[in-house]
């Protein structure tokens, strides 16, 4: 048995046994469906600069390069489709094993698999609905974006003319504390944590998988590149996390 069969069928294994089998991911998850590194060069954030939550409250010009990015990334993001990964996590729910999943994405992807809304812990929010500020109605993101043009990309709420953003965390915004909530106690209660995609470099995010190591789980780490808790994997992928995902559900399916 070669390297990365033993490691996918120890993988297999400590997710077959697990008690509380908690999944934590990261961009990295969805590039396999065709969503870019949008910090890599030439990627979004390279073209846009940071438009913090502040300068979003306080200033038009701001908001209106805010929306224009946004924009642009929603055009990225509209075509994208699940991938084998977040199909087998959708899988692993179904067959009982996954209880939390945990995620920095925005992109919905893991509903759209078939993971219910009710396991999924989204830590950024997401770019698939707007939300105004002051009374908090939502509405899908396409309805905000059909009308951007018209309002000069910086559009108000009709009901109580207050800022309209997407339901997405901004820099400088407080995290959500629910959600947050919800995380930590999924990480301290697991006995497995199974990490995809992550770079582990924006926190709190990242601490997840430090609380969940430190409450005694065992992690498994599929990233493409190195993490600085890399150490902390009982098991360690560099391979596709499609490729890992679809033979490890294979493995538990044969059982």
């Amino acid at each position: 048995m070669d390297s990365f069969d033993r490691r996918v069928t120890e993988a297999a294994e400590l997710i077959r046994d697990s008690q509380y089998l908690c999944a934590f991911t990261g961009a990295g998850i969805s590039t396999e469906s065709g969503i870019p590194d949008f910090r890599s060069p030439g990627g979004i954030w390279n073209r846009y600069r940071i438009v913090t939550y502040q300068e979003f409250l306080s200033s038009r010009e701001a908001r209106m390069e805010y929306w224009r990015m946004k924009y642009e990334l929603f055009r990225d993001l509209k075509d994208a489709r699940p991938n084998k990964a977040h199909l087998a996590l959708a899988e692993l729910e179904r067959m009982g094993l996954l209880k939390s999943l945990i995620t920095q994405n925005i992109d919905g992807l893991h509903q759209e698999a078939g993971n219910s809304p009710e396991i999924v812990i989204e830590l950024h929010g997401t770019n698939r609905k707007a939300i105004c500020i002051s009374c908090e109605r939502t509405w899908p993101i396409e309805e905000i974006h059909s009308i951007l043009e018209d309002t000069g990309f910086d559009p108000k709420c009709e009901h109580c003319g207050g800022l309209i953003k997407p339901a997405t965390v901004s820099f400088g915004q407080p995290m959500p504390q629910e959600e947050m909530g919800r995380a930590i106690e999924a990480a301290h209660r697991s006995d497995v944590l199974l990490m995809i995609g992550s770079s582990l470099q924006v926190e709190p995010a990242a601490s997840i998988p430090r609380l969940a190591y430190h409450s005694g789980a065992r992690l498994i780490f599929i990233n493409r590149t190195e993490t600085p808790y890399d150490h902390m994997a009982k098991i360690l992928f560099r391979e596709s996390a499609s490729e890992v995902m679809e033979r490890i559900v294979e493995i538990l399916k044969s059982e």
